[in-house]
């Protein structure tokens, strides 16, 4: 077999071009290894899409009293401000929708607005329960009230708020389906009034959360089968006091199964006294502490709202505005440590769809590779992917943008290997 001499020449050549590739290499990797500022991440900015605190006390029960006193105006945006910097994303208003009420409401909006917060609309005509002494009125009467209202008004609507035409259904018009026995008249009334008041922010071109409509615990049990969720558009929505956090962890989970649906907490609060007591404020602080703890972890709710900000047993605030040890508490869990990156293959390209978890908590990267997951006091996360070998990253109490987070395949090939060799050439 004849030998091929190797020249001087061809020797040369190949050389080029190996360091050709090799250049080539190094500059790809200089250009990829740049951590650009990232973008914000397809990923929830906290434990739940919705977090939000009742006023109910004021903006409902003193909705005539406050109409024309102006130092309603300077209670209404203090009790705004104060939740906003809880790191809410509502705030919960429960003024009747009767054109009475009207100027009150927009007092509660405009701070709303002034302090970036979404509003959660939780008061209904006053004729269903007969508030302020207003004559009682039909289902009937209620949904064409309810439609023309929306359509009245449709500057107090911003995308992103919610409005419940109805919380509480079951304490006014016909009365309580568990007295009454009327479950399908029931279940027939909020499935049409849905579809009426989902038509009405189409017309008025609003992108408003509807479907909360929220009944105690019993009545939901009773009125959420799986069929009547899936006409509301997949949620359960119930106002639940129970004594211990266990017992409200548990009772979420029965409504996610039962329905088959994801569960809003409509109210939720501590101390209610008949249930749990009298409480101090330290003792309502751990109270709500244990709660949180466990509610974070839950990932069957959708929104909570806590009941409520001042004027009741499970006021945040006292009357003179003075937050109570439990505000801390509603802070460190509405706006908890964010843990955000992208996570990137060897070549800095995006991965989607990667788990990212804490302990207790996971969260998928978007198509881009960036993720955001809240922490409090986990101390590592885990990122994995199916042909991916899973990567632990250590966090520091300093931590929030971890950067680019890069992840390698379990079987790379023959330029992948050769990419990394050259990378650990690199200063």
């Amino acid at each position: 077999m004849k030998v091929r001499k190797i020249t001087p020449l061809r020797l040369y050549t190949i050389f080029a071009i190996i360091v050709s590739i090799t250049a080539l290499l190094i500059l790809s990797f200089r250009h990829k290894l740049v951590l650009d500022p990232l973008g914000t991440p397809a990923a929830p900015s906290a434990y739940w899409p919705v977090q939000s605190i009742d006023t109910m006390k004021y903006s409902r029960d003193a909705a005539r009293e406050g109409a024309n006193n102006p130092e309603f105006d300077i209670l209404i945006d203090n009790q705004v401000r104060e939740i906003a910097k809880t790191g809410a994303t509502h705030v919960a208003i429960g003024t009747p929708y009767d054109a009475e009420f009207i100027p009150y409401m927009s007092k509660w909006i405009e701070a709303a607005r002034k302090y970036k917060l979404k509003v959660w609309f939780r008061g209904n005509m006053a004729g269903w329960e007969g508030w302020f002494e207003y004559p009682r009125i039909d289902r009937t009467v209620h949904t064409q009230s309810v439609k023309d209202f929306i359509l009245e008004n449709p500057t107090l609507f911003e995308d992103g708020d919610i409005f419940v035409s109805c919380p509480e259904c079951e304490n006014g018009g016909p009365g309580d389906p568990r007295m009454t026995q009327d479950t399908e008249g029931y279940r027939s009334f909020i499935i049409n009034e849905y579809k009426v008041v989902k038509q009405a922010f189409k017309d008025i071109n609003k992108s408003v959360i509807a479907n909360y409509y929220s009944t105690n615990g019993d009545v939901a049990r009773l009125i959420m089968d799986k069929e009547t969720t899936k006409q509301l558009d997949g949620i359960i929505a119930v106002d639940h006091y129970v004594k211990s956090p266990q017992q409200l962890v548990e009772d979420i989970d029965d409504y996610a199964r039962q329905s088959g649906g994801k569960v809003v907490l409509g109210e939720w609060g501590a101390p209610i006294p008949d249930i749990h007591g009298e409480m101090t404020p330290e003792e309502q602080a751990d109270y709500l502490e244990e709660t949180f703890d466990l509610l974070k972890d839950n990932e069957n709710i959708e929104a909570i709202n806590y009941w409520v900000s001042r004027g009741g047993s499970t006021e945040l605030w006292s009357d003179d505005a003075t937050p109570k040890a439990g505000v801390a508490v509603l802070r460190k869990y509405f706006k908890p440590r964010m843990i955000t990156g992208k996570i990137v293959d060897i070549n800095g390209n995006g991965i989607g769809d990667m788990t990212i978890m804490t302990q207790k908590r996971h969260v998928k990267s978007d198509k881009d590779g960036l993720f955001a997951i809240p922490v409090i006091e986990d101390y590592e996360i885990s990122i994995m992917k199916d042909d991916y070998s899973q990567r632990v990253v250590t966090l520091k109490e300093a931590d929030t943008d971890l950067g680019h987070v890069e992840m390698q395949l379990v079987n790379e090939d023959f330029v992948d290997k050769l990419k990394l060799f050259f990378r650990s050439l690199l200063p």
